[in-house]
Formats: C-alpha cells, sequence, structure tokens
C-alpha cells in the first residue's frame, strides 16, 4: 500500500489519483482539512484512508504511520508530496529565521515521516519518492528558500538508497519543474510571477511550455513500481529539459 504526504496538494492529490485509479490502497495525510481530501475520500472510500497530520510533529509522524501499518498491515510506498509555500526571493532578502523555518518544514519533516517508516518499508521491500524540485540541478534566481531544503532531501534520498539498499529499500526522487499547478499556480495567482516572468520561463524550457500535476503523477507513479526495480538514489527531473 502507498501513504501519501501532503494528498492535499496540487501535486499529491494528482498523485494519489493516479495510485487509486490503478488499484492501490492509498492512505492520504493533510495538515488542514481541505475539500480535496473530502472528495478523494468520498469517491475512494473503500480504497484510501485519511489521516490529518503535522509533519513538524515527530511524535505525531511516528503515530500516523503506526496507524496506517496497523490500518492497512503494511506500508510498500512512501511518497512525499508535502510543502510548505515558499516565497521568491533573492537570498540576500531572507533571514537566518526564515531559512531555518523553511528547512525545518521541509527537510526535517520529511526526515520525521521517513524514520518511522524505514523497519515497515525493509519488511516490504518498499520505497521512497520523494517530490522535489528541478531547481537543485539548475537554479532559476530568487528559487533559494526551495532549492536549499530541497536539495537537503534530495541528499537524504541518496542517503538511504545507499544505506537501505541491503534491505531491499529503494529511494527516487522527482523534480518537478514549471508546472501549471501545485506551488507555480500559487505563485501565479499570487503574482510572485507575472507575464514577463513566464515568458522568461517559457523561453529557457526547451519544451516552450509548462508541466502539469500529472505529469509529476506518472514519474512518481514510475519510479514506485515494480517497472523501476533496479533505479535507485536518482533523480529524475520532469521539466521540459530545462535542467539540460
Amino acid at each position: 500500500m502507498v501513504l501519501i504526504l501532503g494528498a492535499s496538494g496540487g501535486l499529491g492529490s494528482a498523485i494519489a489519483e493516479i495510485f487509486l485509479a490503478r488499484g492501490h490502497r492509498t492512505a492520504l495525510t493533510f495538515r488542514r482539512p481541505s475539500s480535496v481530501i473530502d472528495d478523494l475520500a468520498t469517491r475512494w472510500n473503500t480504497m484510501s484512508r485519511s489521516y490529518q497530520l503535522d509533519l513538524g510533529d515527530a511524535d505525531a509522524c511516528t503515530h500516523v504511520v503506526d496507524a496506517v501499518v496497523s490500518d492497512f498491515g503494511e506500508l510498500h510506498t512512501l511518497v512525499y508530496a508535502a510543502g510548505p509555500n515558499v516565497p521568491m526571493l533573492h537570498l540576500s532578502k531572507v533571514s537566518p529565521a526564515q531559512f531555518r523555518d523553511q528547512m525545518l518544514s521541509d527537510a526535517v519533516a520529511f526526515f520525521n515521516a521517513v524514520q518511522p517508516s524505514l523497519p515497515h518499508l525493509r519488511a516490504a521491500h518498499g520505497n521512497i519518492v520523494a517530490v522535489t524540485t528541478a531547481a537543485t540541478s539548475r537554479y532559476p534566481v530568487r528559487d533559494g528558500l526551495s532549492a536549499g531544503p530541497k536539495g537537503a532531501v534530495e541528499a537524504v534520498v541518496r542517503a538511504i538508497a545507499a544505506e537501505e539498499g541491503r534491505f531491499g529499500v529503494r529511494a527516487n526522487s522527482v523534480g518537478p519543474g514549471m508546472l501549471t499547478s501545485g506551488m507555480a499556480e500559487r505563485l501565479i495567482s499570487s503574482g510572485e510571477l507575472n507575464e514577463r516572468s513566464l515568458d522568461v520561463a517559457r523561453a529557457n524550457i526547451p519544451l516552450h511550455r509548462f508541466g502539469d500535476a500529472t505529469d509529476i503523477a506518472e514519474a512518481v507513479y514510475f519510479l514506485a513500481s515494480d517497472r523501476a526495480g533496479f533505479i535507485s538514489g536518482q533523480k529524475l527531473n520532469v521539466d521540459g529539459g530545462y535542467s539540460t
């Protein structure tokens, strides 16, 4: 079965939809009550269960992981699709406290859920897929608050792949580029990315267009599947060629 962290977000819900539609029992976590979670739970009530979780609370993460294993009998795939809203700022404008908070709410939050999951993933010869960012491969200006913590997540993913492979556990990440959904959608709607910025972004993408949540969900599903059974410690950028 699959545990999706951050299933109420644009990317998390698209990932959940694909796993559920393809017959996988799926646990969904959310930080705040959401109509997205309500809709998924209603349509997939026999295949899914939802759990409220603040990933910043390590004890709560352990409790939810244990509850998921108790409810479903196992944990095979852990998908990290959570992440705070990240403002686009030059690092010179970012305070140490702001950067620390971002690390806590992303990189530390990821580890809070990974650590109690590892014994169960070992038992299932399972895997982890973390949704990060293409910005760790090719840096766009003003994205340090995202790229820094996500880079830490990717380092942990590689460490897990190196240390846990002997137990049959795989770990990989997916790096989204510019999308019409998820965090990019929030940045566009808030005006942090204006039309000029969007035109520049398109010009830097060889395919000259943005992706969407389904593009990311398909990549996550592939890496979690048996078809990727000999892939571990890798990052798959889904960015239209931006990081080439």
